[in-house]
């Protein structure tokens, strides 16, 4: 059975993820107000957010989806949940991101339907090259420094991003540690696109931490929208 998000919207949400630069994660319950968090974030620039909830019941997770849906919607940003197909579909979200060992891609496709917008956590080279198989729009990379958020998951290292540059076909996203001190290495490293979490959750200006970390993208030289990997030249990502 078949629980599809409103027709017609899939064509503008590939869209919006294919200029995105930035991925803002956050759990319902962030320092602070929440609603307050994410105008600041997605002001400074961020593209797309992530309710990403571990620990919490099922009904304040929906409150805060709530609040997630009509604050992207002000600023014509992606709102994902994460884990949860069938919840991203109650909660009127663009789409889900699954893990490794979450509900399967296929299986979030099946139940949210072709407009739906799926991503997947990759962790290696084996894991990237599976993912050119399956019926995702994008993936994440990394963790590229241990981080407290992916407790347990060893580091993947750089070497990982310039990998993923230059043989990933949909768009990617770096994540792990990525903060406004070491966004540009990154970029260099070959990330055409951002994930943080911390680096805007817990900082005391949080606009100004999203704009930060988009002037890395500036720094190395890479304004304007994102371009596709080597290996795809003249096909839009994510195409």
């Amino acid at each position: 059975m078949t629980f599809s998000l409103p027709e017609g919207n899939g064509p503008l949400r590939r869209e919006r993820l294919r200029t995105a630069r930035l991925y803002f994660v956050c759990d319902a319950r962030p320092p602070g107000d929440l609603e307050g968090l994410l105008r600041a974030a997605l002001g400074g620039g961020v593209d797309i957010v992530q309710l990403r909830e571990k620990s919490l019941d099922r009904d304040e997770i929906e409150r805060a989806a709530a609040t997630f849906r009509r604050v992207a919607d002000t600023f014509s940003a992606l709102f994902i949940l994460n884990d949860d197909p069938e919840l991203a579909r109650i909660c009127d979200a663009d789409g889900v991101h699954v893990g490794q060992d979450d509900v399967a891609a296929e299986e979030a496709r099946e139940l949210l339907g072709p407009d739906a917008v799926i991503g997947l956590s990759t962790h290696s080279e084996e894991q990237i090259a599976a993912a050119a198989e399956r019926p995702v729009d994008y993936i994440s990379v990394g963790p590229i420094w241990e981080t407290p958020t992916k407790a347990g998951r060893p580091a993947v290292g750089l070497e990982l991003i310039n990998h993923a540059a230059e043989h990933v076909a949909h768009p990617f996203f770096a994540f792990g540690g990525i903060e406004p001190a070491n966004a540009e290495q990154v970029v260099r490293g070959g990330a055409q696109r951002l994930c943080a979490v911390r680096a805007i959750r817990d900082a005391a200006d949080p606009s100004a931490a999203a704009t930060a970390l988009r002037r890395a993208f500036a720094a190395a030289g890479q304004e304007g929208e994102p371009m596709p990997p080597a290996s795809r030249r003249g096909v839009a990502p994510g195409g």
